[in-house]
């Protein structure tokens, strides 16, 4: 089986987007897959809420009384609106610390009403407004709560990346990962696309406590993970509590589904280009293959299952949407 997303001009395919994908339950046996499940591929950005979790396994987060919404901020690449910085900034005054401690570097605001303003007030870009700046907090409070220096906490040899990489290895049973610099500067694994798939099935279960609390924030808060017209929100609403999925940069996608019959399903996702157009269509292509998806859930998603393209003068001129070949 294969994933395409068919990018159309009119009626034309102008360009296409293969799709890898993989699903396992919790033995760990593959239900369905699209291309090599062996593939790897660096997991960026969807590795957010393992990150995250040494934060609670730390201790850290009931220390500085970190609630869901902080603890969903911490898994989040956001948009960087001011539910998202205001957040962040009070995570960082439970710390006790403010944004220079910060090695992420800033960027602006994905959200386009919230650049425009940023732009129009003459607003300094603060590392607030890093996508990953509710992560960092998570490290920071972790380091803080340990007794570890603050300073270059993203180093690879630090305490706190070397705690984090030792729960990977624990999470995925792997020992050996080649690692790398993410685009705030923390490292970051290549992992296979089974070995992801491993990991948002056990963040999905409810047997690793730690995983749960997680899981609970990010689908009870899914605005703070992403933000506005961003599909890890929607889709996450859209599934009332009954799944999480978590973008990362170049394309890849986590997704953990909790079942009726009590055995979660994990998926990973990977546009092979790289291109996050083709994201959405081909993660819903896959979902849709399985049936994990309810008529009404697919109504309430059809604008990511098929993405209509418009021009300069709001003409819809095509669409993507993902489609499955045997």
């Amino acid at each position: 089986m294969d994933i395409f997303c068919n990018v159309y001009r009119g009626s034309e395919v102008e360009s296409v987007h293969q799709v890898y994908a993989v699903a396992v339950d919790s033995n760990g046996d593959i239900l369905l897959s699209s291309g090599d499940p062996q593939y790897k591929t660096c997991i960026r950005s969807s590795l957010k809420p393992f990150q995250a979790s040494v934060c609670v396994e730390s201790g850290a987060a009931d220390e500085f009384g970190f609630d869901e919404e902080e603890l969903a901020v911490m898994c989040a690449s956001h948009n960087g609106e001011e539910i998202h910085t205001s957040t962040v900034s009070r995570m960082l005054k439970k710390i006790g610390i403010d944004s220079s401690y910060y090695q992420c570097g800033s960027h602006p605001p994905y959200d386009k009403n919230t650049r425009q303003s940023l732009l129009k007030e003459k607003v300094k870009l603060s590392p607030l407004h890093n996508n990953c700046s509710g992560k960092h907090a998570g490290m920071l409070a972790t380091a803080k709560r340990l007794g570890h220096d603050l300073k270059d906490y993203i180093h690879v040899q630090h305490p706190i990346q070397q705690k984090i990489l030792s729960t990977l290895k624990e999470i995925t049973g792997e020992s050996d990962f080649i690692l790398t610099t993410d685009g705030c500067s923390a490292p970051t694994p290549f992992m296979s696309l089974y070995q992801i798939a491993v990991m948002f099935q056990k963040l999905a279960s409810e047997n690793y406590p730690i995983l749960s609390r997680l899981y609970s924030a990010m689908v009870s808060y899914p605005y703070l993970v992403a933000g506005r017209k961003r599909f890890d929100t929607d889709f996450m609403q859209v599934m009332s509590g009954r799944a999480v999925t978590k973008v990362g940069a170049e394309a890849v996608r986590g997704v953990g589904i909790r079942q009726k019959n009590g055995n979660p399903i994990g998926i990973a996702v990977k546009v092979l280009d790289g291109s996050q157009r083709a994201n959405p269509s081909g993660t819903i292509a896959f979902l849709k293959e399985m049936g994990l998806l309810k008529d009404n859930e697919l109504s309430k998603l059809s604008s990511y299952e098929t993405v209509e393209l418009f021009n300069y003068r709001k003409i819809m001129v095509g669409k993507i949407s993902g489609s499955i070949q045997r």
